[in-house]
């Protein structure tokens, strides 16, 4: 994913649109027709042979929508989907959880990388922990903590995150993630509203992000419907709240 570091929500939105436009021809001219279609929220799926080469080319884009410097990176690794018996698959290689630790080690010295969100399985909470003492970037709860304050107390306890990923469905009733989001802000955590994969045209979430004061929402990419109605909903509100004053 790729995160914009302007001040505006339209300079935002603006720099991801043309970042994502940019992206689409470099994808179409290395991997060429068919490559460019997108999925359900809205990103590019090219048939890539090293998980670097994303993030080579998101930067390459960046560079060339004239960004360098003004956009960074994040992941969403959801690692649990690469782990099968005990250990991560990538690339073609069994990782152990100390390996995975050194991988993502490796790409944050390579890559401007400021966020990585499950970045082991879901029941890891140890190896959230170590990572989050390694490194000063933002550590993500999503398969982790599932919005749930159980396990975002637990979480906690192990100092695994710095970041909670709040889905309201995700936990079932508006009460119970505002719960979550006051258990994790009161703990020095940040909030991320997120949007899911299966998404309507409602914007409730954009409303919801700029009301609990997050600076953060993830929405997808701005292509589907579904998703650019989120940030069009941010951008009337930034409107409504500059002729406020």
């Amino acid at each position: 994913m790729i995160v914009p570091k302007f001040n505006s929500i339209a300079r935002n939105v603006q720099a991801a649109s043309e970042v994502y436009h940019v992206l689409k021809k470099l994808i179409h001219t290395k991997y060429g027709a068919g490559s460019t279609n997108v999925g359900d929220e809205g990103g590019f799926a090219p048939k890539i042979k090293k998980t670097e080469e994303a993030l080579t080319i998101l930067v390459r884009a960046i560079t060339a929508a004239g960004y360098k410097g003004k956009c960074n990176l994040a992941l969403d690794c959801a690692a649990s989907e690469f782990f099968v018996r005990n250990r991560y698959h990538v690339d073609g290689k069994k990782m152990t959880k100390e390996q995975l630790l050194e991988y993502y080690l490796k790409l944050l010295k390579k890559y401007p990388i400021i966020s990585i969100e499950d970045p082991f399985e879901q029941e890891d909470f140890a190896s959230f922990s170590l990572l989050r003492e390694k490194t000063r970037i933002q550590i993500v709860g999503d398969d982790l903590t599932v919005t749930n304050p159980e396990r975002i107390q637990k979480a906690i306890n192990k100092k695994s995150c710095t970041c909670l990923l709040l889905k309201v469905n995700q936990i079932g009733t508006l009460t119970e993630a505002l719960d979550a989001a006051r258990l994790a802000s009161d703990n020095g955590w940040k909030i991320m509203v997120s949007h899911r994969s299966g998404e309507t045209e409602d914007t409730f979430i954009a409303d919801l992000a700029v009301g609990l004061g997050c600076g953060m929402i993830k929405a997808g990419a701005p292509c589907r419907g579904e998703r650019t109605a989120k940030y069009n909903q941010l951008l009337r509100i930034e409107e409504r709240l500059k002729r406020s004053g």
